[in-house]
């Protein structure tokens, strides 16, 4: 009785699947990678750098509370029209306070 031989797949047929299940189970589970970097002379440290890098889904990332990006101006529209409107408001607040400093002039009346 002869067995079939078993060879190793040619490189690359397979990888994609294995691929897609390893990024599927990162983004669901998530990762985490931490390490500092610092640089000392003569017992001085000179600098620290430490970074940190989290890799989940959106979804994951929400579950664990990091949901940075929907503030952030630069990455929300949301966000960028909040700011303008906290902006607005304020810039209506101080040209108030100056209008109220001017001598001689009546207050303008809200429309």
């Amino acid at each position: 009785m002869t067995m079939p031989s078993r060879l190793p797949e040619p490189y690359g047929q397979g990888s994609g699947a294995n691929l897609a299940d390893i990024l599927e189970r990162v983004l669901d589970k998530g990762i985490v990678i931490a390490g500092d970097i610092r640089i000392n002379l003569l017992d001085i440290e000179l600098l620290t750098v430490k970074l940190r890098l989290i890799v989940a889904s959106v979804d994951k990332a929400k579950e664990m509370g990091i949901d940075w990006w929907e503030t952030d101006p630069a990455l929300s529209s949301r966000a960028r029209r909040d700011e303008l409107a906290r902006e607005n408001a304020e810039l209506r607040e101080r040209l108030a306070r100056l209008e109220e400093l001017e001598p001689g002039r009546a207050p303008k009346e809200a429309p």
